[in-house]
């Protein structure tokens, strides 16, 4: 669709709209080789060409900073040989995003996307350990001593992971009759730093405890909220100055 000069060129990040027409009224622009000095003009982007002081100018694509409640069932790559469902499924926007860091298949919760690969690279940099807060629902009851191993590591996959924390919400009785009398099904919340694959889950599982639903809450200061499962939103001003200062 065609747009007016002035909106084109602040779309390419050149000025305000206002600034924009003065530069227009200057001489300072032209389209298609020949100079504009009036307003009025329209161009329409992939056929006309643009030049503000004899450079060509395209529009800058926007930047998204994203956070989804992903549900249960999706993966977060972009594509799946399998054909499953992906984030993207869920989340269409016309920029090409991509999600920081993963959550497993069978988890939900907070994934954040962007098209920003200074803040993609600045969130899964090694010196940033950002807190991901987990609420699980497990199949047991932990112990003080599985507490205690979660402050001082639990060895999966051959590594022992970092200090973790671990608070208990609740412990209830087990509804499922396949269990006996004194089963136990446990909430708590899991904070952990690090990302490994399927890392609170393996780490319960260490502990014979293993994790039945699995949730994240929250990654840093970005909290899920009451973002429903499969809603998305922009991230606000405070969050994204938040991550632009990590």
């Amino acid at each position: 669709m065609e747009e007016r000069l002035q909106k084109y060129m602040a779309k390419c990040g050149i000025a305000s709209r206002r600034k924009c027409e003065e530069l227009i009224l200057a001489g300072r622009v032209k389209v298609n080789g020949e100079i504009i000095k009036e307003l009025g003009v329209k161009v329409l982007e992939n056929r006309d060409i643009v030049e503000y002081e004899n450079k060509v100018i395209t529009p800058e694509e926007r930047k998204r900073y994203i956070i989804l409640n992903k549900p249960e069932g999706y993966i977060t790559s972009l594509s799946d040989e399998k054909g499953r469902r992906t984030i993207l499924d869920i989340v269409k926007v016309e920029e090409r995003i991509y999600p920081i860091g993963r959550l497993d298949y069978d988890s939900s919760g907070l994934i954040i996307l962007t098209n920003d690969g200074d803040i993609y690279n600045k969130i899964i940099h090694p010196r940033v350990e950002l807190d991901k807060k987990y609420i699980a629902v497990c199949d047991g009851a932990f112990t003080e001593e599985d507490i205690q191993k979660f402050k001082t590591g639990i060895n999966i996959d051959g590594y022992v992971t970092a200090p973790a924390t671990i608070r208990t919400i609740s412990v209830e009785p087990s509804r499922d009759r396949r269990f006996s009398d004194d089963a136990k099904i446990s909430t708590v919340e899991i904070t952990i730093h690090e990302g490994k694959n399927r890392q609170v889950r393996k780490m319960c599982e260490a502990l014979n405890v293993p994790v039945l639903t699995l949730k994240r809450i929250s990654v840093g200061e970005l909290e899920l909220g009451y973002l429903k499962r499969g809603e998305f939103r922009e991230l606000t001003e405070n969050e994204l100055s938040y991550i632009k200062g990590l």
